[in-house]
């Protein structure tokens, strides 16, 4: 994307938005529980990329999550308060759609609860499909961590369901 013509340039980031988009959104989404936040973060990765020469596909892939990643964190570490939303927009996106509305809201309302680097690699496993060394390599972690934090959050979650 680097020399292109400014026209041929928006129209390749159309394409990689269309393509990306989703997931980075439910990714900063369940990582800051917080939607208008979340669409912030994926807005401002996505002007960024304006400027970045990025020609390999999974270059593309792999820089936008990490810089969705750390956006997230820059967000967390500015404000550690808890923010209030409505449980209701997780249920876009959450895999079960045939489970019960209740159990759904229970479901994520705990995942909300969890730390942000539990949860973060709850979301990467069971909604995204990534493996603990994908993971790892995304967030500078060793596997053994990555797979540590996965417990704890399944853990926790057991716990909290029941």
């Amino acid at each position: 994307m680097g020399t292109e013509p400014a026209d041929d340039r928006l129209a390749e980031l159309g394409r990689l938005y269309d393509r990306l988009s989703g997931s980075l959104f439910r990714y900063a989404a369940m990582m800051l529980a917080d939607r208008s936040e979340a669409e912030d973060v994926v807005q401002r990765v996505f002007v960024r990329m304006l400027d970045k020469d990025i020609r390999d596909i999974e270059a593309v892939d792999g820089y936008a999550r990490r810089a969705v990643r750390n956006e997230c964190l820059n967000v967390l570490s500015r404000s550690r308060e808890r923010v209030v939303v409505d449980p209701a927009w997780f249920l876009e996106s959450a895999p079960g759609a045939d489970a019960q509305p209740e159990d759904r809201l229970a479901v994520e309302q705990a995942l909300r609860d969890l730390p942000a680097d539990q949860r973060e690699v709850l979301h990467l496993k069971i909604y995204e499909g990534w493996t603990f060394a994908e993971i790892a390599a995304l967030s500078g972690e060793s596997t053994n961590t990555v797979a540590s934090r996965y417990r704890y959050g399944l853990s926790k979650l057991r716990a909290r369901l029941g």
